[in-house]
């Protein structure tokens, strides 16, 4: 069955990435042409000779952009299903909508918002290309960070859920998750690499698009693989044979 949701979900994460990248086009890219006129005319600015093109911008926008959001969701979409096949009837009780609707809220969280919330997207001519390797590194410390006190929480949940009643146990587990957080945030030092020239709008339009790409790719293979779990398990149920009166 694992192996069936597995296929299911890379699917799905296509399809998510479909629509994903819709709204890129209409939202994103736009932002990105704006960051490409600016650098292009500070480096008319500077006397700077323009970079060769290596890569034409409309296929940049286009079949680029289409190839590595596909490719995204199709892995964000397998990993999810293996989630979803570990977390169902473990963790919560929830039929395969609300599993699939709480693993795609948590995974939304703990893997984009929070290391985005520290160290968020930014767009062409915002950030020194000889930083870009201490930027990285910063943000996937504080991802793994995310990720570790995400499932330290769950494992919390699950030790005080017998004491204190589910309710209270998911609370507590929340909230030191949030704790975690907090501590990792202030300790990891800030960057802001941004040009005093830079459009704050272009910049503000380009994050929340960034941040927006990403909760339409995790939504939608939140409610897309619930839909296509829970029919897999009612198709499945159906199948089994019936054992008739006098076998028993």
């Amino acid at each position: 069955m694992v192996g069936s949701l597995l296929l299911r979900g890379m699917l799905v994460g296509i399809m998510a990435g479909l629509l994903a990248f819709a709204f890129a086009r209409v939202f994103g890219e736009p932002q990105v042409d704006h960051a490409i006129a600016f650098e292009e005319q500070q480096a008319q600015a500077a006397g700077e000779a323009p970079e060769p093109e290596l890569v034409r911008r409309s296929t940049q926008a286009g079949i680029g952009l289409l190839t590595g959001i596909l490719v995204y969701g199709a892995s964000i979409g397998g990993l999810f299903a293996l989630v979803f096949s570990y977390v169902q009837g473990r963790v919560s009780g929830f039929g395969p909508r609300g599993t699939a609707a709480l693993i795609a809220l948590a995974g939304f969280v703990t893997i984009i918002l929070v290391p985005q919330f520290k160290y968020p997207a930014n767009p062409p001519a915002v950030g020194d290309p000889e930083t870009i390797q201490a930027r990285t590194q910063l943000f996937f410390v504080l991802l793994t960070v995310s990720l570790l006190a995400a499932v330290a929480s769950i494992g919390l949940a699950k030790r005080l859920a017998s004491q204190y009643g589910i309710w209270t146990s998911w609370i507590a587990a929340v909230a030191a998750y949030l704790v975690v957080i907090a501590i990792a945030e202030y300790a990891l030092p800030p960057i802001n690499e941004v040009p005093e020239q830079f459009s704050a709008a272009v910049l503000w339009n380009f994050r929340l698009a960034s941040l927006g790409i990403q909760m339409v790719l995790w939504t939608a293979i939140g409610v897309l693989f619930g839909a296509v779990a829970e029919r897999r398990m009612v198709d499945r149920r159906d199948s089994r044979p019936v054992k008739s009166v006098a076998a028993r």
